[in-house]
């Protein structure tokens, strides 16, 4: 198991930027896969951007792209998702995961931080 702490989260204007953290603990801890999701109230939780333990690889969801940046610094056992031009509907509590494989489901992750609250005013 890998103990998963975020940071970052806040209140910003539409158009505006954050940057999330999250520091992994743990042996193996780069050695695992790591994502993003986010669960607004009342919605179902939400895959956003996942990366490959080298950071080789990354996806990141449609509805992000072109806005959302993923990636990790194995020497700082950190994961970061840059979040440009936010927009309201963004607002949500984002959580990072960390799995044995690189995937999008959230079933693959076994691993979870408790998240941080994202507001995006208009």
């Amino acid at each position: 198991q890998v103990q998963l702490v975020e940071s970052g989260g806040g209140l910003v204007q539409a158009g505006g930027s954050l940057r999330l953290s999250c520091a992994a603990s743990g042996r193996t801890a780069s050695s695992y896969a790591m994502g993003w999701f986010r669960q607004a109230p009342g919605k179902e939780r939400e895959f956003v951007a996942a990366v490959s333990w080298s950071g080789g690889s990354t996806y990141v969801a449609g509805s992000v792209k072109g806005r959302f940046t993923i990636s990790r610094d194995n020497a700082k056992n950190t994961v970061y998702l840059q979040m440009n031009s936010l927009k309201p509907e963004d607002t949500a509590v984002y959580s990072c995961a960390a799995a044995k494989k690189f995937d999008y489901r959230d079933y693959v992750y076994d691993s979870w931080g408790q998240g941080t609250q994202v507001t995006v005013s208009s």
